[in-house]
């Protein structure tokens, strides 16, 4: 078979292998249009954002991106910024749940866009450039003093922890570990709500650490 039929015949055989594997996919389910709201931070110069997931459909997911980002003021205001927060146009979330790339145009607010945040920048276009996690809130744990967290490895000794969030009341937590000794994902609290300080101090012995994000208002028993 001559050389450029034998090419010409896998270049073939992989679209079509492609074609099918893009047809697998289901269709995208409507109902989850809307404006999912995240909270944005940042490690060195990358910026991620993680949803902010509520018990009802469709914002039932917790999901983390990191985004592709060449606005050095926006990597500023978020670095520098406490709590800063995005109002995204609505959008399909099964995409990013999915792990696909896009662009999604959003509002950004200093403080949380929904409690008398500041808007900052608006209708800014932002690049979700590669899922880090995603977790569906469905069958959740009953709430208890047993708290549990899952692990995403950025390399070799940076690590983001994600509390498990559970039945109300519960919590939503995320910090960023550097240099990971003995670092335990599963304790007890006094509480099945616990101040944030206490949950550091289960991971005082993990290496630098660093909070990203905590929320208890979003997670309590009248918010089902």
């Amino acid at each position: 078979m001559p050389k450029i039929v034998m090419i010409f015949v896998v270049f073939i055989c992989s679209f079509q292998l492609s074609a099918e594997e893009v047809a697998e996919l289901p269709p995208l389910d409507p109902s989850y249009v809307g404006e999912h709201g995240m909270v944005l931070f940042t490690k060195s110069s990358s910026i991620y954002a993680s949803h902010l997931p509520l018990y009802h459909k469709p914002h039932n997911v917790q999901l983390i991106y990191k985004l592709e980002n060449k606005n050095l003021a926006l990597l500023q205001s978020v670095r520098d910024g406490g709590l800063v927060t995005i109002k995204p146009k609505p959008f399909n979330l099964q995409r990013l749940m999915r792990g696909e790339k896009m662009i999604i145009n959003v509002d950004v607010y200093s403080g949380h866009f929904e409690r008398d945040g500041m808007l900052v920048y608006e209708n800014i276009p932002l690049s979700f450039a590669k899922r880090l996690y995603v977790r569906e809130m469905i069958e959740l744990e009953e709430s208890s003093r047993q708290q549990a967290y899952d692990v995403i490895n950025l390399n070799k000794n940076y690590k983001i922890y994600v509390h498990k969030i559970q039945k109300a009341p519960s919590f939503d937590h995320i910090l960023y570990i550097d240099v990971e000794a003995s670092c335990l994902g599963r304790f007890n609290t006094s509480s099945a709500v616990p101040k944030e300080n206490e949950l550091l101090y289960k991971f005082v012995n993990c290496g630098t650490m660093t909070p990203l994000y905590y929320e208890t208002q979003d997670f309590r028993e009248d918010k089902i």
